[in-house]
């Protein structure tokens, strides 16, 4: 396969670091590359490196029939990138695969620069987009964790022996020893600093309940489009740019929807396939605000040839977080089962017209699918009455008798609630309402405390 030319100009000013891509491609069984094809991977790993404005010199995809434990790619491969690196001053390979530490190690010993995987890349851009402390210790604590089994690759100074202290003597420890020692203990600080915010985050959600509104999550595959929507249907100013991981760091706006309902619209961090396990760790904090939402929107980009496998990574992560909240402990907001999900279709104006009528049959028969364009706003109308829909379809009618004198009780059901009808023929009121299920409990915990204020 050819080499494609990129030159991408680095916006601090500073000369990029010139990169060769490869994107290794198992040829036994096309579960090993998720479905997708040769070009596509290598594209999407050549996307990443654009992300942080590397300079692409050239890119390849090497086929595999069983990659080799010490170097992974075949004598001759290894041989051939050594005399394209001289030849080009690559400063940077990209193998977009993973990579074992000794794998590592004997590549970065044979073409004398610095190599990293597709994990050690997802970690440069979380780590260049992070903007908020939160957003910076989860970089941290998983770029911690990373480097901390990779301790090998490095040169044989780690393997030196330090003296014991004063008059005690003994080879004392190595240093790979004390990195590794180091790298612990600043992780358990990490951890530590980060169980805190999962509390505060905690707090914040037990607040959103008493408010309460309904939480809506956007959730997909990089670069489908979350964050172009969530500026069209909130008006909001969030960073969105044709890039892989344009934001990172989840963002909250009031949405206000066609019956009034308000709700919150978050928009958190995209997915991708073989997202590191350890970011997906350290980043649990963030991501419990999708396990947390009343209604989760999938946002699709139905223009990608590769979105059917894309949909996969998602309901995967998204299939296992939720798995892993069920399983975890529960904090004091009220009991409520899954959320309910949509599909949306996004980038129909990228589309042809067979397509396009392909999906709008699809859609048609579903009442969980949305097709819309959020860069020219069509069908985001749509979007806002099926969520309105969806909430709706979650409350429940329920009929109270309040006294006369408790204003604050028939405000409060007013604002909270959609009045059905009132009867005040008797000695009390009776107002018959349509109420969230967690409203209905509050409602009867008020009564019961003989109050109805907030």
């Amino acid at each position: 396969m050819g080499t494609k030319e990129y030159s991408v100009t680095d916006e601090t000013g500073a000369a990029p670091t010139r990169t060769l891509v490869l994107q290794p491609v198992l040829r036994a069984t096309a579960d090993g590359n998720h479905g997708r094809s040769a070009d596509t991977l290598l594209e999407e790993t050549a996307g990443l490196a654009r992300a942080i404005a590397l300079d692409i010199v050239s890119m390849r995809a090497v086929p595999l029939n069983r990659p080799r434990p010490s170097t992974l790619f075949g004598g001759g491969v290894v041989e051939e990138v050594h005399d394209r690196i001289d030849a080009d001053e690559i400063g940077l390979v990209i193998v977009g695969g993973p990579l074992t530490p000794v794998q590592q190690r004997n590549l970065e010993r044979a073409w004398k620069t610095k190599v990293i995987d597709r994990t050690g890349l997802i970690l440069e851009i979380f780590g260049a987009r992070a903007r908020t402390r939160e957003g910076q210790l989860q970089v941290e604590l998983a770029a911690l964790s990373y480097q901390r089994s990779r301790l090998v690759r490095s040169w044989t100074h780690l393997e030196r022996q330090r003296g014991g202290f004063g008059f005690v003597g003994g080879p004392g420890e190595s240093q790979i020893e004390i990195d590794r020692r180091l790298i612990d203990d600043r992780i358990a600080r990490l951890k530590r600093e980060l169980e805190q915010v999962r509390r505060t985050r905690g707090l914040h959600r037990r607040a959103r309940a008493r408010v309460p509104y309904p939480l809506i999550a956007l959730a997909g595959y990089t670069n489908a489009g979350k964050s172009t929507l969530f500026n069209r249907i909130t008006n909001a100013e969030v960073y969105a740019e044709d890039m892989l991981f344009a934001t990172l760091d989840p963002t909250m706006r009031q949405l206000e929807l066609p019956s009034g309902r308000t709700a919150i619209l978050s928009d958190t961090v995209g997915f991708i396939s073989d997202l590191p396990t350890d970011l997906v760790a350290a980043f649990r904090a963030t991501l419990e605000e999708v396990t947390a939402a009343d209604v989760i929107v999938h946002v699709r980009d139905c223009a990608d040839p590769d979105t059917d496998a894309q949909q996969q990574d998602v309901e995967a992560i998204l299939d296992n977080l939720l798995a892993d909240a069920k399983r975890g402990p529960d904090d004091d907001s009220e009991k409520k089962g899954p959320p309910a999900q949509l599909e949306i279709l996004n980038k129909i104006d990228l589309i042809d017209a067979d397509e396009r009528a392909f999906l709008a049959d699809r859609a048609r028969h579903s009442d969980d699918v949305v097709m819309l364009s959020a860069e020219t706003g069509e069908g985001c109308e749509e979007l806002l009455a099926r969520l309105d829909a969806i909430l709706a379809a979650d409350e429940s009618v329920e009929t109270f008798e309040v006294s006369f004198a408790d204003g604050a009780a028939l405000a409060w059901l007013y604002e909270k609630g959609e009045v059905i009808e009132r009867d005040d023929s008797g000695a009390n009121t009776k107002i018959t309402v349509r109420l969230a299920p967690r409203d209905v409990a509050r409602f009867h915990r008020r009564l019961e405390q003989g109050t109805a204020t907030q």
